[in-house]
């Protein structure tokens, strides 16, 4: 074989070599190709396109979707506050430092020991029961229901103590509707197949408890129907849910003697001296329910009433009880009512449990450890700062009118504001409870503040006490009495954080406060006057240009998609109140802080509106942001921040934003109420 040449055996590789760099050469032109044929993916979301997924997506990145509800940053600051009072609790159980401490830690250490709570098994009730085993005639069942009342089980009616529509410095008590198990009338009376059904579940419930609580297996099914008999002739005169909400329709002042004159069976009189109360004029509406009453008192079996107030004894108590008690309340009002996948944990209970029964002691323990002087200084100062922006707004406003406007200011300069806890007016000496009793603790404990809560009844203390706990993160105004609450344990992240920027605190805790001080003066507040007398203070006028602006968010809104769902938008009309408060807010708050800093750097303004973002953060459950859609008068997280912001130039200046951007509309689309 004849040997080739060199360059013969050269040439088939560098052909090869040829071909591998033209092979090379056509799949990248194919890939380019097919990379500018295909779409291209839309650009990650900066400030100035939308400035809530912009600032907040590390934490969404960090935070997956769950499979049920929604966590938000409220959320987890509510969930933390939780946690610290547990630990104040842990703390009252093993190391008390004061008779409050040592209540406290005896009531949790009695929830949380589940042996002794089912040892104990309806012990605690016994008494209870055995005083409406007492009942023999008719004339013994209004002092058995007033009984009731004082160890804060209510039966027949409700009665409780409210702020004197007629006179807004003062309580008044009020007799209203109640006594029913199920939480709407209409449940009673509705023919529809789904109301029937509950209905019927609700029969089951009721048997359970009267078994448990005595009443022979053979008699259960007659007593129960004896129960549903009786609340359906209570709801057959009750208000609809609708109706009831509006504290108008239940205020109607009658004199104590009349009352007791007019409905003699219910011994009225006598119910208020057993309640303590001494007051000389009271509000009972709706007036043919209690004529109903009066009758039924007198003229339904007394084994009727004695099976109705045995059910309710052990419906109430059922959560404190023995387990079979508390599998029948989870298996009714927390699976079918409250729709819970599993029943609370000994310390979610028991924490509940104290929080209703004995929250003031709660709340006192928990200011002093959680409320620094340097956060309540810093949440004062900010609140009066966002008060006085309020008050110039309305004078430079355009939408009101002269006369509304003088009004206006003048209720909005004399906003008083409470911060971390009431004026407290609690006598804290209540019956020792000890460790062995759960149930027994939670009867101690509720007879107590439902002795303090009818102290309140006759007197002029009505701004000495709040209608949430300390305890609980609320930021909220009092319409009645014309102040600013603010609860201990809102004052933290991410609300008011001291650790962060002096800019943020304004962005996220004077923006809330802002949302709350507008509504003094707003459509809301326009049925209180600067004198805290119920009138209507607001022009026909004054209420169009409202709706004008209220309609124009109301476009704005229903143009939102709704974060986690398809086809389905921002229903702008239902949340057009709650988005003006939060435009409110956002442009009060602004004001506050460039009135304090003036000349504030883009830099300031950014950590501004980045503080209001962090506020919003949200993943919702399929489901639960569908529910939330349909019922919410809440825009979700998404738009609640960047609807306020795109309004606001401010914003446009501190991210450099062109008119017309997502995050800064044109001059003409703007909308504005305060500024």
């Amino acid at each position: 074989m004849p040997i080739a040449p060199l360059s013969a055996f050269l040439r088939p590789t560098l052909l090869a070599a040829s071909l591998v760099m033209l092979l090379g050469t056509a799949t990248d032109a194919d890939a380019q190709r097919r990379r500018a044929a295909a779409p291209k993916p839309p650009p990650g979301p900066t400030a100035c396109t939308d400035f809530y997924s912009f600032h907040n997506k590390d934490w969404l990145a960090a935070t997956p979707v769950p499979a049920q509800g929604m966590v938000t940053a409220l959320g987890e600051l509510q969930q933390r506050s939780l946690q610290q009072q547990r630990e104040l609790l842990d703390t009252a159980m093993r190391q008390p430092a004061n008779p409050v401490q040592q209540l406290l830690g005896d009531f949790w250490a009695s929830g949380l020991d589940e042996a002794a709570v089912e040892a104990d098994g309806a012990q605690p009730i016994a008494p209870l029961l055995a005083r409406i085993d007492a009942i023999r005639r008719a004339r013994h069942i209004p002092p058995a229901i007033a009984a009731l009342h004082q160890v804060g089980i209510p039966v027949a009616f409700n009665f409780n103590a409210d702020v004197d529509l007629g006179d807004l410095g003062r309580h008044i008590g009020y007799f209203t509707q109640g006594g029913l198990g199920l939480p709407d009338p209409a449940f009673y009376t509705r023919g529809d197949a789904n109301s029937q059904a509950l209905l019927g579940r609700y029969r089951e419930y009721v048997r359970n408890i009267l078994v448990l609580s005595g009443v022979p297996e053979a008699q259960a099914d007659a007593a129960a129907g004896q129960v549903i008999e009786l609340e359906t002739r209570i709801a057959q005169k009750s208000p609809s849910l609708v109706d009831s909400r509006d504290p108008r329709a239940n205020y109607a002042r009658v004199a104590v003697r009349d009352a007791s004159r007019q409905y003699r069976n219910l011994q009225l009189g006598e119910f208020l001296t057993a309640q303590g109360v001494e007051d000389d004029v009271v509000s009972l509406a709706p007036p043919a329910l209690f004529a109903d009453l009066n009758t039924f008192v007198a003229g339904l079996p007394v084994e009727q009433w004695k099976h109705y107030l045995r059910f309710h004894v052990g419906s109430a108590m059922a959560p404190y009880l023995s387990k079979p008690w508390r599998d029948a309340d989870f298996a009714f009002r927390g699976r079918l009512l409250r729709v819970d996948t599993a029943p609370p944990t000994r310390d979610v209970l028991t924490l509940e449990a104290i929080n209703k029964a004995a929250g003031p002691m709660l709340a006192r323990e928990y200011v002093a450890r959680h409320l620094p002087a340097a956060t309540r200084e810093r949440a004062d100062t900010i609140a009066a700062q966002v008060r006085d922006a309020l008050v110039r707004s309305i004078e430079r406003s355009t939408w009101m009118t002269p006369a509304t406007k003088a009004e206006a200011r003048a209720k909005a300069s004399t906003i008083r504001i409470e911060i971390g806890a009431p004026v407290e007016d609690l006598d804290f000496s209540v019956q020792p409870m000890g460790r062995g009793s759960f149930g027994g603790n939670m009867l101690i404990a509720s007879t107590w503040q439902r002795r303090e809560e009818m102290k309140r009844i006759g007197r002029a203390n009505a701004d000495r006490r709040w209608d949430v706990l300390p305890q609980q993160p609320a930021l909220a105004y009092d319409l009645a009495q014309n102040r600013l609450i603010v609860s201990a344990a809102v004052l933290q992240p991410p609300v008011l954080d001291l650790a962060r920027t002096p800019e943020s605190h304004y962005g996220s805790y004077g923006a809330l406060v802002g949302h709350e001080l507008g509504r003094s003066v707003d459509i809301r507040g326009r049925v209180v006057d600067a004198r805290q007398d119920v009138r209507m203070w607001w022009t026909p006028e004054d209420l169009s240009a409202w709706e004008g602006i209220a309609s124009r968010l109301a476009v704005q809104y229903s143009a939102y998609p709704y974060p986690g769902l398809t086809a389905l938008n921002v229903d702008g009309t239902r949340t057009r109140d709650e988005n003006a408060a939060d435009l409110a807010g956002v442009e009060l708050a602004l004001d506050a802080f460039t009135t304090a800093n003036p000349g504030a750097t883009p830099e300031a303004l950014q950590q501004f509106f980045a503080a209001w973002a962090e506020l919003w953060r949200q993943q919702a459950a399929p489901a639960a942001a569908q529910h939330a859609a349909m019922t919410s008068p809440h825009a979700p997280g998404h738009w609640r921040t960047n609807g306020p912001l795109a309004n606001l130039p401010a914003f446009g200046t501190a991210f450099a934003c062109e008119p017309g951007a997502p995050m800064q509309r044109t001059e003409a689309e703007q909308i504005r109420i305060w500024r």
